[in-house]
């Protein structure tokens, strides 16, 4: 496994290309969602913690709120910096290393932004992290995916045509990790990149979040917040409280 495999992929703008037909009304409608269950102050300061190029972080503050988007990408904060102003800022940095202490009513990290490190105690590093940025009885939002469909429903090899470069993806299970090969040619040149996500189980989190101090508040299935099943949700979303 390469160790900065993220940082190379993250930072290329193939990354950008692959992933380009996320839906940004599906994000707009979770966070609106989201939000309005947990009743956030319309004061309330969010953290955007692997922000990317921040469709998350945008549609916090079009919502109303302070936000701070960060990644450990240069390339997508510097995409997300023209959408600055006054209460909407990214910057570059490590998910697992504090920001700014107790600062923050609510953090959010969605859309699988997590269990990519090969060390194990960097995914309670992140918890801690989280826990010294959030304020007394704040909200820790972590969507995940749901690891027992991953690996039920894994489809081995598919290939996407995106931008007239034909992405070929392999998938397998390698070492605790769903492990994505990226294989394409552009411009006469040869690419191969990996991804790495550690199956993170719902009781794995258990043991990370109750080891940190979090409780659960809730735990939803998908983006509409059906409730979580473990054999047929698409996410894993955890509401925690400090």
């Amino acid at each position: 496994m390469d160790l900065q495999w993220f940082v190379k992929w993250f930072n290329s703008p193939y990354y950008h290309i692959l992933y380009k037909n996320r839906s940004l009304t599906e994000a707009e409608d979770f966070i609106q969602k989201i939000t309005y269950y947990l009743q956030l102050s319309k004061q309330a300061k969010v953290l955007d913690l692997a922000c990317g190029k921040g469709r998350h972080s945008i549609t916090l503050n079009k919502l109303g709120f302070d936000v701070l988007g960060i990644d450990l990408s240069e390339a997508s904060i510097s995409h997300a910096k023209q959408f600055e102003n006054e209460h909407l800022k990214f910057e570059v940095h490590d998910m697992r290393e504090v920001y700014h202490p107790n600062e923050f009513d609510a953090v959010f990290n969605l859309f699988t932004s997590f269990g990519y490190f090969e060390e194990y105690e960097d995914n309670f590093k992140v918890f801690e992290a989280v826990k010294q940025q959030i304020k007394s009885n704040g909200i820790f939002v972590l969507d995940y995916l749901n690891a027992e469909k991953v690996v039920t429903e894994m489809i081995p090899y598919e290939e996407k045509l995106i931008d007239g470069i034909l992405f070929k993806l392999t998938k397998s299970i390698e070492n605790g990790f769903v492990k994505k090969e990226i294989d394409f040619e552009d411009k006469g040149e040869t690419f191969h990149f990996e991804e790495f996500v550690r199956l993170i189980y719902f009781n794995d989190f258990k043991k990370i979040y109750e080891n940190e101090g979090f409780v659960l508040d809730k735990v939803f299935g998908n983006y509409l917040l059906d409730p979580f099943d473990e054999k047929h949700s698409d996410r894993l979303i955890l509401v925690l409280k400090k």
